[in-house]
């Protein structure tokens, strides 16, 4: 099978991780008989240094002409944000090429690993019967995509930030997170404000309608603050979580904490065509650029969603995933996870370990 995959590796640690990704697919290419082809193209502080611009158009239409987007990270130092280079790069860069294709579903998964579970910052009994869950989060909406104001009246300050949704934007999430249930565990939580918010209303009122298409799904509902307690005292019991924009940015990263580093958190977005970008979901951590020790895993686990859910290729996908598990198993961690410096590989290491475990694993 040949696809043509847009490669944007973008700033920090992005090329770094990128390119130990790339030996990954490369070694899924070789073995299942694949043709994967590379559109490389620059974004965020990369680009600004060719284009002056973070987000320029060559970009996004080498992500146009691609099956998929494989995307890395964006940003620079803290103490360079004043620099027209870094100056609202992320926002630049990110709601520029998630508003070209109107990637309007993002798909997070947390995932505690057996062979990791000491880093979880929960007690052992909070997370015993494993964690293992999706987010679904809507992209298009919500307070980030209303109208923002800031006046004076009465010589006091004051501000307001609209938050909007219509039964399109919730019907499109809702199909895709009751879709994504019914292969795991049939089981369903809804996550709003409907105590108080309209638009919540709303939300799981078209989540209720949504809900008859998929009579085997058991749906249940949770208010976000109640969602933001259980997340901590019981993971374990969630399997699949759908929520508005900024409740899904808000316990994503809560969530996130769980399997103990950035550096295995996986992302995918989709829009209603199913063009997808995946992307770790840690930021470029600068500090890291060039010491050749951060983790590939978050990249390299995105590529292996890519391969799942956007090429339907699951053994391969599946493989990667074992593999790593099985990495993990023999000891084989970078520095973010390893109990000291002197048990720790480098990226490079890491992914060569990781390849020979692929080799061992394929049939």
């Amino acid at each position: 099978m040949k696809k043509i995959i847009a490669v944007v590796a973008g700033d920090g640690i992005g090329p770094e991780v990128m390119q130990q990704c790339l030996r990954v697919l490369e070694h899924i290419a070789d073995n299942f008989q694949h043709q994967f082809e590379y559109q490389h193209a620059l974004i965020g502080g990369a680009a600004y240094e060719h284009y002056q611009i973070h987000c320029p158009d060559e970009t996004l239409a080498i992500c146009d002409a691609a099956d998929a987007i494989l995307f890395g990270s964006v940003g620079g130092p803290l103490n360079q944000q004043h620099l027209k280079k870094w100056q609202n790069c992320e926002a630049n860069s990110l709601l520029k090429i998630r508003k070209h294709f109107n990637l309007a579903v993002n798909i997070r998964p947390i995932q505690v690993y057996t062979e990791l579970a000491h880093l979880c910052p929960l007690k052992t009994e909070r997370i015993q019967q494993g964690v293992d869950m999706l987010i679904f989060r809507e992209l298009t909406g919500g307070i980030y995509f209303g109208n923002h104001q800031q006046s004076n009246k009465d010589n006091q300050r004051q501000a307001s930030d609209e938050c909007v949704y219509d039964e399109a934007q919730v019907r499109t999430i809702a199909h895709k997170a009751f879709q994504a249930a019914e292969q795991r565990q049939n089981k369903l939580c809804s996550v709003d404000k409907a105590n108080v918010l309209a638009t919540s209303k709303l939300w799981r009122d078209i989540v209720n309608d949504v809900a008859n298409d998929y009579p085997c799904v058991e749906l249940t509902h949770m208010l976000v603050d109640n969602c933001a307690l259980q997340l901590v005292i019981n993971p374990s019991q969630f399997d699949v979580i759908v929520t508005e924009n900024m409740f899904g940015d808000i316990l994503s990263d809560l969530a996130a904490a769980l399997p103990g580093s950035l550096g295995l958190m996986p992302s995918a977005s989709f829009n209603r065509q199913s063009k997808g970008l995946f992307e770790p979901s840690g930021g470029s951590a600068p500090e890291l650029t060039g010491k050749k020790i951060a983790n590939p895993c978050a990249q390299i686990l995105s590529a292996a969603m890519m391969l799942r859910q956007a090429f339907a290729m699951y053994k391969e996908a599946d493989l990667i995933e074992s593999a790593i598990k099985a990495t993990f198993g023999k000891g084989i961690m970078t520095a973010d996870l390893a109990d000291n410096d002197a048990h720790a590989v480098s990226t490079a290491e890491f992914v060569d370990v990781l390849l020979n475990e692929m080799t061992n694993l394929t049939p």
